[in-house]
């Protein structure tokens, strides 16, 4: 097993060599000996901080993301908890579309007034489905009546 030297493997993975500590602190990678007073990792620690890099942009929390690893610091992968989570980001996908729609609508747009636009109105009520828009839109697409 080749080892590598903490300031090694932050510089190979681009996390910085206080976050290594941390994330040794959480539990999250492990180190396994000293050369002198520099940590020393398995090369298997890129593996693990490829996952922990994912599991961040995935909305996962260095807690959540500790569990997805065994005793043995292995990934053991929770597959209903990572569908939800991917359900989760396809909504989030779809409401940032919605909202890039509205944007460029609104950019493009040449009625005098969004408000009068019935696109924008619908795209408006998409975008902010919890908000009730209802009349308010309305009135302000007949001139505030």
């Amino acid at each position: 097993m080749k080892l590598v030297d903490i300031g090694v493997l932050s510089k190979t993975s681009g996390v910085p060599t206080s976050t290594l500590r941390y994330y040794e602190e959480l539990g999250l990678l492990q180190s396994v000996g000293r050369n002198g007073l520099r940590r020393q990792y398995s090369e298997d620690a890129l593996l693990q901080l490829a996952l922990i890099s994912l599991g961040k942009a995935a909305g996962f929390s260095l807690e959540e993301i500790n569990g997805m690893f065994d005793k043995d610091r292995k990934p053991d992968l929770p597959r209903p908890t990572l569908h939800q989570r991917a359900d989760e980001l396809d909504r989030q996908i779809r409401r940032m579309k919605t909202l890039s729609n509205l944007l460029r609508h609104v950019a493009e747009c040449p009625a005098p007034s969004h408000l009068s636009c019935a696109r924008f109105r619908k795209l408006l009520r998409v975008a902010c489905p919890t908000v009730p828009l209802g009349d308010a839109l309305r009135r302000a697409a007949i001139g505030g009546k």
